[in-house]
């Protein structure tokens, strides 16, 4: 989610286009096994915690190790497993800006009040600069300090049956043009793309503290925008996207494309499923099959973000532009939400990714009663609920009675 202000969007998809019923979803809890590759796609449930149709199960102890087969998550059983979760964000800003490590409680507390929602990921926002100690941020607020208080959040999350999605969220790098959200070359606001300078490091060192729990996703970069920065050449962009550096024209930076990251990650032997969001602030999926990084694993899946505000926001355009790589990769949208805090296009979307099987994230558990910062769930940590906040939870609780 980028910081810009709301706009009232074009048009509203009305509930009552939606012409499809909600698919069967099966969420089972798995425990043991390593992370997986390939294969033939997710075994039938077989004893143990089962089931029915339309019935979400809830992870009874800790969160389970994922991987990818097909284009399903799955677990250590080979039991197909669909995420419904929340972002978490305060990681990306509060450190860079001297606030402190996070925005708000990350402690027990804070977490049964999300896990209470039958919430069982959590995506987490992060800030390279704060991960990577530079010298510009507050030492209280980065380096090891960072890094440890990102690894007690992680470890609480996992305790309480949720898994942990690490995004790289802000970011350095110079970048003035188009979209951009500040002229700092400093890791103050997002960028259209990672840069080599920093982002490696970050992603060698993240990799390399969560590699053997599998129950932590790593998102690569949480929305780039090449695409705007070259005019809107869509092949190059997406070129850009995967290869990063002459490729990637209007952007002064050296650039890190999804292909270098990848390999960053799997040098340090992670197998930790992998989100790569596409271009188009990750919500145009349109060369995402066609530019998939090499994976040595198999274990990548598609982030995508989706707004009322963005460009593909409508019945049609999920069906000709998202369903295809659903079929073929297991799909995690990273953030859905009203910027409008209201909850319409919220409960299309959430239906329509229900009939297709793939997991999804609300933006966000941040306590905000108005909405002003963008589509707030909550409007205290205990877990009052906003608007969009109410539908999200109430549709998580129809799923859970089927």
């Amino acid at each position: 989610m980028r910081g810009m202000a709301w706009s009232r969007p074009a048009h509203t998809l009305a509930a009552a286009t939606l012409g499809v019923a909600v698919a069967g979803m099966i969420m089972l809890a798995g425990c043991g096994g390593g992370s997986g590759s390939g294969g033939s796609g997710p075994s039938t449930p077989a004893g143990g915690r089962t089931s029915s149709p339309g019935t979400v199960t809830l992870f009874p102890g800790a969160a389970p190790p994922l991987h990818v087969s097909g284009n399903a998550l799955v677990d250590g059983a080979g039991q197909r497993v669909i995420l419904h979760g929340v972002d978490r964000s305060g990681g990306e800003y509060a450190c860079v800006q001297g606030q402190g490590l996070w925005d708000g409680p990350m402690d027990q507390a804070a977490v049964t009040a999300i896990k209470a929602w039958r919430v069982d990921a959590v995506r987490v926002p992060l800030n390279e600069a704060c991960w990577n100690g530079a010298s510009y941020v507050n030492p209280a607020f980065a380096g090891a300090n960072y890094q440890r208080a990102v690894a007690d959040y992680v470890r609480l999350l996992n305790r309480n049956g949720m898994v942990a999605i690490l995004d790289l969220h802000w970011t350095a790098g110079a970048y003035s043009g188009p979209g951009a959200a500040c002229a700092s070359p400093q890791a103050t606001c997002q960028k259209p793309m990672p840069d080599r300078a920093h982002s490696v490091t970050f992603w060698r060192s993240v990799a390399q503290t969560f590699k053997g729990n599998n129950a932590v996703i790593f998102d690569l970069f949480n929305e780039p925008f090449p695409e705007l920065a070259n005019g809107g050449n869509q092949a190059m962009a997406w070129q850009c996207w995967r290869d990063g550096g002459s490729a990637c024209a209007g952007i002064d930076y050296q650039v890190a494309g999804m292909q270098t990251l990848v390999s960053t990650i799997r040098a340090t032997g992670a197998r930790n499923v992998i989100m790569l969001g596409g271009i188009g602030l990750a919500n145009d999926l349109t060369g995402w099959l066609a530019h998939q990084p090499a994976d040595p694993d198999h274990n990548l899946a598609v982030s995508w973000h989706d707004y009322d505000t963005s460009s593909c926001n409508s019945l049609a355009c999920w069906n000709s532009q998202v369903a295809p790589v659903i079929a073929k990769v297991p799909l995690i949208a990273g953030e859905i939400g009203d910027k409008t805090c209201t909850a319409g296009y919220l409960n299309v979307l959430m239906r329509w990714l229900d009939s297709h099987s793939a997991s999804y994230l609300a933006w966000s558990w941040n306590a905000d009663a108005s909405c002003a910062s963008g589509p707030s769930l909550i409007t205290s940590y205990s877990g009052s609920a906003t608007v969009p906040g109410a539908a999200f939870r109430s549709h998580l609780a129809d799923l859970a009675q089927g």
